[in-house]
């Protein structure tokens, strides 16, 4: 009689245990549809170059060629009549100078830049800030805009405010003001472009990837703005209206916490994968280039769609393309 009862049991702990995996089994299909498994040697190769050679990479130590010959660049430095390379990277010469460019690197800034930053820590008549450079950057209370654009020398009560002014977490974009002697940066923010930035999505590239242009503010046709840092941090935000750009405060306040519609969030969304799609080739970022993949892109109606490596690869080529039309009118 015990006996039955124990393969009574076995058999209901069998049966609940099957019903388990079954379900487990079928949570397991569902997340596995949604993943690409692929081969290695069948992985997309996301090079869009027009020739196939690759670029000559230089490790740190290895001789570039003799020192009597070039002009030893940023990089380089000179040993047994030799010019080494400093750094992992490929050669970038003009005319005699020869350069080391690496291929991952922090930002290294320069005056007038302008840069896209996150705030870390509000200390005293100063803010320290990231900007993917080796050291953190400062913006110094004397170098904001107080609110309305007001004109006059900072207080005691000022400085009391600074947190509601910018408090820890908040992203700017302002100007590189200054490089000090150890490298790091000082910001400002006086003009009505630079600020607190808000409702909009960030997006961290190789700051090497980024072209140097006067204006790195962009209104795109397709309503969106993109600030391009120098420092490879990219915002993506809707366009904003007129009224915000004169720097209205009651305004400015009341966008910061409006919703952001659906149609609004896809197309930023579309944006931001279509820079990735340029990044995962290794293109340079400008507004031309993000726009001519943007209106690649729209042949694909799932946004989701542009995180396939075949349609990053295929947005990446079409705008390749197309930019080398231009360079060729």
């Amino acid at each position: 009689m015990v006996s039955h009862h124990i393969i009574i049991l076995v058999y209901e702990f069998v049966v609940h245990n099957s019903q388990l995996a079954k379900r487990e089994l079928k949570k397991t299909l569902e997340m596995v549809s949604h993943v690409s498994i692929k081969l290695a040697s069948e992985r997309v190769n996301h090079s869009v170059a027009s020739n196939n050679d690759p670029p000559r990479f230089y490790t740190p130590g290895e001789v570039i060629t003799g020192i009597q010959d070039f002009m030893r660049g940023h990089g380089t430095y000179a040993e047994d009549d030799c010019l080494k390379a400093s750094v992992a990277g490929v050669m970038q010469k003009v005319n005699k100078l020869i350069c080391i460019r690496p291929l991952k690197s922090r930002y290294v800034g320069e005056i007038g830049d302008v840069v896209v930053g996150r705030v870390l820590e509000v200390q005293q008549k100063r803010w320290k800030v990231d900007t993917n450079s080796r050291l953190d950057s400062i913006l110094q209370l004397s170098s904001v805009n107080l609110p309305g654009g007001e004109l006059r020398r900072r207080s005691e009560e000022d400085e009391q405010m600074m947190r509601k002014h910018l408090q820890e977490g908040d992203l700017i974009s302002a100007e590189v003001q200054n490089v000090f002697s150890d490298g790091s940066l000082s910001l400002h923010t006086r003009s009505l472009k630079y600020g607190k930035l808000s409702q909009g999505t960030l997006i961290k590239v190789f700051p090497s990837l980024i072209k140097r242009r006067k204006n790195h503010f962009h209104n795109l046709p397709c309503a969106v703005s993109v600030i391009i840092g120098n420092n490879g941090y990219i915002w993506i935000s809707p366009h904003k209206s007129d009224i915000l750009m004169e720097g209205n405060k009651d305004a400015i306040e009341n966008y910061e916490i409006q919703p952001v519609g659906k149609s609004e969030r896809e197309t930023m969304a579309r944006v931001k994968n279509c820079i990735l799609a340029l990044v995962a080739s290794k293109m340079m970022l400008d507004d031309t280039s993000i726009m001519f993949a943007f209106e690649e892109s729209l042949k694909y109606d799932n946004v989701k769609e542009l995180l396939d490596p075949e349609a990053m690869l295929d947005v990446a080529f079409l705008t390749q393309h197309r930019i080398n039309i231009i360079a060729e009118e």
